[in-house]
């Protein structure tokens, strides 16, 4: 063979060997023919101490669960932190973003103890977020009683974020589908679902930029239902364990170094505010030791199935949360309320708040300004929605990166330490008696793309602490209130309504001085990006 025929002949086997790679890539993650064994949470939380203390307390409300919001995020953290340290039997850990960073690390801690204790601890982690942090998740997975698997992985396991990029962009129709539910489920007895990830940035930890956000503290039958949800996703066959992925377990050495990095994390943390809340027992000794800060009522979960992609193309049957969330929507009578971060309706989203407002219904959207949000590119999507929107008689408030106004309890809507606010909770009021408080956006990525879980709760009092807080940050001090302004000729201008050293003042151009984040958002309303957003 000529030096030419061999070059064409490798040339070929690299051409067959990238078309084969790009194949299974685009198919099914790496190492789905790896054994794994397959768990479910225990059938009898009764039978430990936190699940007899839940069992009795829910006796007395037949037919109900129990339920607490969490707006603060200090609280939200240390709720799980003592719920760790509370379980028994079991520990199940589900998100879209766990970080390793301080927040991330005692919570670690709190997970590895429980292991230590004998407590089965499973933990499932999207790996969209999780490039360079190998290392660390393996280390995790190598503990005794503790089991780390990760939904829908890529191939590269490196840190460099180019390769994976390439990776992303040659596997779209795989790698867009992403796991985005959050869940922390203690002995199948106590739970708590919502809108946060972990990481400081979500429980007010810090100088970083501060999400404001919302989680349920469930307790009673529902949280068995929360259950079922992960166990459907950690036994789904897009949830790989990580010694698949990483090519063997981490070795001993590895390990004590961890455990010892994580001893000296706790130890320098231990005169902070979360380390003396941690050590009170508050909030949970008094969510258990009475009903007296829960509300009871029906309620359901809200989840997609695992693989909902299959699902969306009717390849085969499963749970869309959407079909739920979108017929409350709706049905509803007289007010509906929608808190979302990335808010882009889509055409039938507008289609329904528009038929919505035509039947008398009050719509009111709370979500990011160009100023706030984390992700330009939503608001590239999101703004062309703000004047036919308006148009129809949607309220629309963008919220502020700096609020200036208290709320009504005394404490501020963020932390002084921390740097800007932006919004991050997704929660949706109906006909002020029912809501939902999920990890779900109103978005096409929530909706038709990732997967999401929330709670659909039947309870006047928990729509009121809703009302409450969203009026709060509605309010002029805190968010920039949209609105029409009448042109000559009958066409509208959009301006952003707020208050400035306590007096009203309009703004006829989108606030703020940041002539980078426009320009950006203006090339990515360029891109035909709306069906990922």
């Amino acid at each position: 063979m000529s030096r030419l025929a061999a070059t064409h002949a490798f040339r070929g086997w690299l051409v067959a060997l990238a078309a084969a790679f790009l194949t299974a890539c685009a198919t099914m993650p790496p190492g789905t023919d790896y054994p794994k064994i397959r768990s479910t949470a225990i059938a009898h939380p009764e039978e430990t101490k936190v699940g007899r203390t839940v069992d009795a307390l829910a006796k007395a409300h037949p037919g109900l669960s129990g339920f607490r919001l969490f707006a603060s995020g200090s609280a939200a953290f240390t709720l799980r932190v003592q719920m760790a340290d509370r379980a028994e039997r079991t520990l199940d850990v589900q998100y879209f973003i766990f970080k390793d960073d301080d927040t991330g690390q005692l919570l670690m801690s709190a997970m590895l103890r429980a292991a230590s204790r004998g407590v089965r601890v499973r933990v499932l982690m999207d790996d969209s977020q999780t490039r360079g942090q190998d290392d660390r998740v393996a280390v995790l997975a190598a503990n005794p009683n503790v089991e780390v698997r990760l939904y829908n992985p890529f191939y590269y396991r490196g840190s460099i974020a180019l390769i994976r990029y390439a990776e992303f962009a040659l596997t779209a129709s795989r790698l867009d589908y992403r796991m985005h539910n959050k869940l922390f489920i203690v002995d199948n007895a106590i739970a708590v679902a919502g809108g946060r990830n972990v990481g400081d940035e979500y429980f007010d930890e810090g100088d970083a930029p501060q999400f404001g956000d919302y989680d349920v503290f469930a307790m009673g039958p529902i949280v068995r239902d929360l259950s079922k949800s992960f166990d459907a996703y950690w036994n789904s066959a897009l949830s790989i364990p990580v010694a698949a992925l990483l090519g063997g377990e981490a070795t001993a050495t590895q390990l004590a170094t961890v455990k010892q990095q994580l001893s000296e994390h706790k130890h320098d943390m231990r005169a902070s505010d979360e380390e003396r809340a941690i050590r009170t027992g508050k909030p949970l000794a008094g969510l258990l030791g009475d009903d007296s800060g829960m509300v009871w009522a029906k309620a359901e979960v809200l989840a997609d199935s695992p693989d909902k992609a299959k699902v969306e193309n009717d390849d085969e049957p499963g749970a869309l949360f959407r079909r739920r969330l979108l017929e409350a929507a709706r049905d509803v009578r007289s007010e509906l309320l929608i808190v979302s971060p990335y808010f882009v309706p889509g055409a039938k989203g507008e289609a329904l708040l528009e038929k919505l407002r035509a039947r008398g219904v009050r719509v009111r959207v709370l979500t990011n300004s160009l100023l706030s949000t984390d992700v330009p590119a939503v608001h590239a999507g999101y703004r062309k929605y703000r004047v036919p929107l308006l148009e129809a008689g949607v309220e629309l408030y963008e919220v502020k990166p700096l609020p200036g106004k208290p709320h009504p309890g005394g404490g501020l809507l963020k932390s002084p330490s921390s740097g800007q606010f932006s919004l991050h909770a997704k929660a949706y009021v109906f006909d002020r008696k029912r809501i939902f408080i999920g990890s779900a956006n109103f978005d096409r990525r929530s909706l038709h793309l990732n997967t999401e879980i929330g709670l659909m709760i039947d309870s006047a009092e928990l729509a009121q602490q809703v009302v409450t807080r969203f009026e709060t940050i509605a309010n002029p001090a805190n968010s920039f209130v949209l609105a029409l302004q009448d042109e000559p000729g009958g066409s509208h201008r959009l301006v952003w309504k707020s208050v400035k050293d306590g007096k009203p003042i309009v703004y006829e151009r989108e606030p703020g001085d940041d002539s980078k984040r426009e320009l950006l958002v203006d090339l990515y309303s360029l891109l035909p990006l709306e069906d990922q957003l």
